[in-house]
C-alpha cells in the first residue's frame, strides 16, 4: 500500500523559477519519485510542451501522471542521453535533479534504508540490481569498508567500525539493520547518535546504488543535452554531492580543475545562475524537515 506521503518536493518554487519554464519547451525530471516536482512542471507547460521523468525505483511508477505531455522512463538517470535520443530528443530546455531520498524509502520498513526499523540490509533503489548493503558488509575487506565509511559517511571511527563488522562475519555476519546497529553502537558518539547512524547508512546507500558515479555521468550528459540557454537545476543534501555539482558548474568537470582556452576563457559548458547556494526558509523546514540540508544550484547552458 502506498504511503500517504511519498515525497514532499523540496524548494519547489525556487526550482520552478530556476528552470524558467517555457510553455512549449522540453524538460526532464531525472528524479521523479513521488512526482511533486514533475506535476508542477507539467502545470506550467503548455499543450506543445513535454516532460520526461526518470526513476529506477519501480515503486515510483505508482505515481505516474496520466498526461499526453508526460513520458515516464523507468531507468537510472545515468542513461539520460540514451533515452532522450531514443525518444527523438536532440536537446531539452531544462533538467531538474532532486538527489535526496524520499520519505517513502525511509518509511518502507522492508527496504533497509532507515535505522528506525529492524529489516534486511537491502538499500537498493533498483530492486533488480544485484548488490545489497548486506553484500557489501559480507564481501568488502576491512580496508575497503573503512574507506567507504570515511569517504561517503565522513565517520571518525570508520576503521574501528570496519574491523568490528569483519570480525562479526565468523559469528553469523551482519545481514539486518538491527545487527549492524549492534556492531557499530560502541563506536558511535552518544551525543550525535542519530547523525552518525544517518551518515553510516548514507555511506552504504551511496555505495550500493553507485550514486557518485551516476551523478558524475548525469551531469556530463545533462550539459550535452541542454539547448543553449537551457537550465540545469540540482538539489543536493550532503557535502559530497554538493561539491561535485559545484565543481562541475564552475569548471565543467567534477574535480574542479579550471581549464582555459587560448584567450583565457574557462572551458565550461555551464554558467552559474546563482553564485550563492539557495537553501530552504525556516518556514519550509518546519513544514518539511527533510529539506533542512537541501542546497539548490542553478546553471545555464552557455
Amino acid at each position: 500500500m502506498q504511503s500517504p506521503v511519498y515525497h514532499i518536493p523540496a524548494l519547489l518554487e525556487e526550482c520552478m523559477q530556476g528552470l524558467d519554464i517555457k510553455p512549449a519547451g522540453k524538460y526532464v525530471d531525472v528524479t521523479f519519485g513521488g512526482g511533486g516536482h514533475s506535476r508542477e512542471m507539467l502545470r506550467r507547460l503548455g499543450t506543445d510542451g513535454h516532460l520526461y521523468s526518470f526513476d529506477q525505483d519501480e515503486d515510483a511508477q505508482r505515481n505516474i501522471v496520466d498526461d499526453s505531455r508526460f513520458t515516464f522512463v523507468y531507468s537510472n538517470f545515468k542513461f539520460l542521453k540514451n533515452f532522450l535520443r531514443y525518444h527523438g530528443e536532440e536537446g531539452v530546455d531544462g533538467i531538474l535533479a532532486d538527489l535526496g531520498v524520499s520519505f517513502h524509502h525511509f518509511d518502507d520498513s522492508e527496504r533497509g534504508f532507515s535505522f528506525r526499523f529492524d529489516a534486511p540490509l537491502d538499500m537498493r533503489m533498483n530492486k533488480k540490481a544485484r548488490l545489497t548493503a548486506a553484500d557489501v558488509l559480507a564481501t568488502y575487506d576491512e580496508k575497503k569498508l573503512a574507506q567507504l565509511f570515511s569517504l561517503y559517511g565522513e565517520l571518525r571511527q570508520a576503521h574501528r567500525m570496519a574491523a568490528a563488522i569483519v570480525a562479526k562475519r565468523d559469528k553469523g555476519g551482519v545481514k539486518t539493520t538491527g545487527q549492524l546497529l549492534e556492531v557499530v553502537t560502541p563506536f558511535i558518539n552518544r551525543k550525535q547518535e542519530k547523525k552518525e547512524l544517518a551518515q553510516l547508512f548514507q555511506a552504504l546507500r551511496i555505495e550500493v546504488n553507485n550514486e557518485m558515479d551516476s551523478l558524475r555521468s548525469m551531469l556530463q550528459q545533462a550539459s550535452e543535452m541542454l539547448n543553449p540557454g537551457g537550465r540545469l537545476v540540482v538539489i543536493t543534501y550532503h557535502s559530497l554531492e554538493d561539491r561535485i555539482v559545484k565543481n562541475f558548474i564552475k569548471t565543467g568537470n567534477v574535480e574542479g580543475v579550471v581549464e582555459k582556452d587560448f584567450f583565457g576563457r574557462v572551458n565550461a559548458p555551464l554558467r552559474a545562475v546563482n553564485n550563492k547556494v539557495i537553501v530552504p526558509t525556516d518556514e519550509e523546514v518546519e513544514r518539511n524537515p527533510r529539506a533542512r540540508s537541501a542546497k539548490l544550484r542553478i546553471a545555464e547552458k552557455v
